[in-house]
């Protein structure tokens, strides 16, 4: 294989990563406009996501073992196209029982089809001593994608009123850009790249071996943790526009800003990872997670303070964004074997990501309970206690099959 065409798979892999998710996610930009033009609730919001949510957690398991049996270029296409096909119907804004079953149909097209198959491709691309700068490079250039796309979608938004119309224009442009990546992705996307990846396909009894290894539920444990600051991180847009008074657009740039973080962040932390271990890397960053988290929560809710959010958004989302390109690189760390990657890949994200389901309904019955800047402070402080416990397994991890 061409140098070319080995960093185009990545640069399509990372793209069509990033962007793909920009649909079930679309209200960390336009929260407030999206629950206008449905007329819902926050915690009517929250079930959206969780809906998608509990549909990815059941189907976890089975994509990562479908990762390991089918190509990923058929894995990836057709979810990409799906998905895409998928927003052209949300775009029509219809009654609140079908945009929840949007939503549990993204579940299956993203997490069943593309999630296994992008984890795989990407172990495949690099060998096992650059598993951190693999990593660490898709979380960076998913992040340049999601960015790039947000930035040119916010324009249009503010250039068409940022009214329902301008953003059913959003959604409808997302979702034929995401159909484009689908295309391409057949032409680019390759099978198997690594020579020991040729192994015999996954059996009844690897899958319990993988279900039977302590490192898999530990990394379970820090993804789980990461991406529930993930999730803490996102509700920075509405603490904005709700709290702060921003207005919708000004939200949205805090938003795309920080999202801009992401590749510098995840790419810097992959090499840092490489050069002085994974495991401890991650310790690190969730350090730096609590103490930013405590500082959102404990800020006073003022215009005055409005710089002190800013540096809260930006150190917050550089450490999540860190966290997120390098903590599946602990699968090499922890020596799980290639084989299994999809399978492995499969049981911790189905572990990892459950905070798909509970965070955002957390979020929105917590706000409506407590308005203002209260329910915001307790949602900012539970994270910061997850992020703690995300420390301690990271640490375990550490000591346990690094440190020995």
């Amino acid at each position: 294989m061409s140098r070319l065409r080995h960093w185009l798979i990545l640069i399509v892999l990372s793209l069509s990563g990033g962007i793909i998710f920009l649909l079930p996610f679309l209200f960390e930009v336009y929260y407030r406009s999206v629950a206008d033009a449905l007329g819902v609730s926050n915690t009517e919001m929250g079930v959206l996501f969780s809906a998608f949510g509990i549909t990815s957690l059941i189907v976890y398991f089975p994509g990562g073992w479908l990762a390991d049996r089918v190509s990923p270029r058929k894995l990836m296409t057709s979810s990409l196209v799906a998905t895409g096909l998928g927003g052209f119907w949300f775009a029509t804004f219809p009654a609140y029982e079908i945009v929840v079953a949007i939503h549990i149909f993204w579940g299956i097209t993203i997490t069943l089809l593309f999630w296994g198959a992008m984890i795989r491709v990407t172990r495949n691309w690099a060998p096992a001593d650059q598993q951190g700068k693999a990593f660490g490079l898709l979380e960076s250039f998913r992040g340049v994608g999601e960015a790039g796309t947000h930035s040119v979608l916010l324009v249009v938004f503010a250039w068409l009123g940022s009214s329902v119309m301008a953003l059913t224009t959003v959604i409808n442009l997302l979702s034929l850009i995401i159909i484009g990546l689908g295309i391409l992705s057949w032409f680019v996307i390759e099978d198997l790249n690594r020579a020991d990846d040729e192994v015999p396909r996954v059996t009844l009894k690897m899958i319990l071996d993988v279900l039977r290894m302590p490192v898999v539920w530990l990394i379970s444990i820090v993804v789980f943790c990461a991406y529930s600051a993930y999730w803490g991180s996102f509700t920075t847009t509405p603490y904005a526009s709700d709290v702060f008074m921003t207005s919708v657009a000004v939200a949205g740039a805090i938003s795309i800003g920080r999202q801009w973080l992401k590749p510098a962040a995840a790419a810097a932390a992959g090499f840092v990872a490489d050069r002085f271990g994974i495991a401890i890397s991650v310790m690190w960053l969730f350090v730096v997670l609590v103490a930013g988290f405590v500082a959102l929560a404990l800020l006073p809710p003022n215009p005055e303070q409005f710089m002190l959010l800013l540096i809260g958004v930006a150190v917050t989302g550089m450490a999540v964004f860190g966290l997120r390109g390098i903590y599946f690189a602990l699968l090499e760390e922890g020596s799980v074997p290639l084989a299994v990657t999809g399978t492995a890949g499969g049981i911790i994200s189905a572990v990892g990501f459950t905070p798909d389901i509970f965070m955002p309904l957390f979020f929105g019955v917590i706000t409506d309970a407590y308005p203002g800047a209260e329910g915001f402070r307790y949602f900012f402080l539970t994270t910061a206690v997850i992020c703690g416990i995300g420390f301690c397994a990271a640490a375990a991890i550490y000591f346990r099959y690094v440190k020995r």
